[in-house]
């Protein structure tokens, strides 16, 4: 029977090389297992040849300042994308249709502005489409893009609502606000 005798430092140095042999396998890993640990994002920006800028605004609450805001853009021939809620369009059909009138898109913002990530991937298509039939029985047209409220969402909210072959929409930089929300 042969008995090593190993010292500390030659245990180290065997130590790092099992660490690294170790980390050189698991980033050598097949695509797969790496694509399946990726995390699902909603669209931010879009990359254009041209100098732009997308306008939106959320309609969640009052519609009080709705006819001025379309005005305003008028006057200076910008059009927008209003994401709003379902129970908003219920609330101000007459608002909805005077938007879309405008040539502005009306997406969606939910159907109650509920935190979705904290429904079911079944709750989750519910809420969106119900807000879609509503929008789409006032304008004619059925939203493609959605904002998640509060700018929440996860993998299963993404998912949810690509499966309903939509896109997530995010916003990547926030404007000042003058709603009573803040």
């Amino acid at each position: 029977m042969k008995i090593w005798h190993v010292s500390a430092k030659a245990l180290g140095i065997l130590g790092c090389a099992a660490a690294a042999a170790v980390m050189f396998w698991a980033v050598d890993r097949p695509a797969a297992v790496a694509a399946a640990a990726e995390r699902q994002l909603p669209i931010y920006c879009v990359e254009r040849d041209q100098k732009m800028v997308s306008v939106s605004f959320d309609a969640a609450w009052g519609n009080e300042d709705t006819e001025q805001l379309i005005d305003i853009l008028g006057t200076y021939n910008v059009k927008a994308t209003f994401f709003v809620v379902g129970d908003w369009a219920e609330k101000y059909p007459e608002s909805v249709k005077a938007l879309h009138d405008a040539g502005h898109e009306v997406m969606n913002h939910s159907n109650h502005h509920d935190h979705l990530s904290q429904l079911s991937a079944e709750e989750i298509a519910a809420d969106v489409n119900a807000c879609n039939d509503k929008i789409e029985e006032i304008t004619g047209v059925r939203p493609t893009l959605i904002r998640p409220p509060y700018g929440e969402y996860d993998d299963k909210v993404i998912s949810a609502i690509r499966g309903l072959g939509m896109e997530p929409i995010q916003w990547d930089v926030e404007g000042s606000r003058t709603s009573s929300r803040r």
